[in-house]
């Protein structure tokens, strides 16, 4: 059996998840502009690439596969996401998406932002 039908998150659509980061984000007094920040230096993306993704309804296997240049310094980034340690997952798509929701976790746990983008 493949085992990327285990994850459903994988054929979700980024684009009915990005409202959550968005509203998980400003729950706690950040912007949207600043999801959008951390989303693109993550995964390369423009703004407009971005918005493109979440037009087009691309699932999150498509998303990342698309992303432009996936960033070199995401390899910083550790701790638990969901009570995994996102430096230990081994499928490169589930990590790639747990980097994200660590980042976003960051950002509303009030993290300043460039500590957040590994600077």
């Amino acid at each position: 059996m493949n085992d990327k039908s285990n994850h459903r998150i994988f054929g979700m659509k980024f684009a009915d998840v990005y409202p959550l980061y968005v509203q998980k984000a400003e729950r706690k007094n950040r912007t949207k502009a600043e999801v959008d920040q951390i989303i693109c230096w993550l995964t390369g993306y423009d703004q407009a690439g971005l918005l493109q993704q979440i037009e087009q309804g691309n699932d999150f296997e498509t998303f990342f596969a698309q992303a432009p240049a996936f960033h070199p310094n995401s390899s910083l980034i550790k701790g638990v996401v969901c009570g995994v340690r996102v430096e230990e997952i081994e499928d490169p798509l589930m990590q790639k998406i747990r980097y994200l929701d660590k980042l976003i976790d960051e950002l509303a746990k009030g993290k300043a932002i460039e500590k957040i983008l590994r600077q």
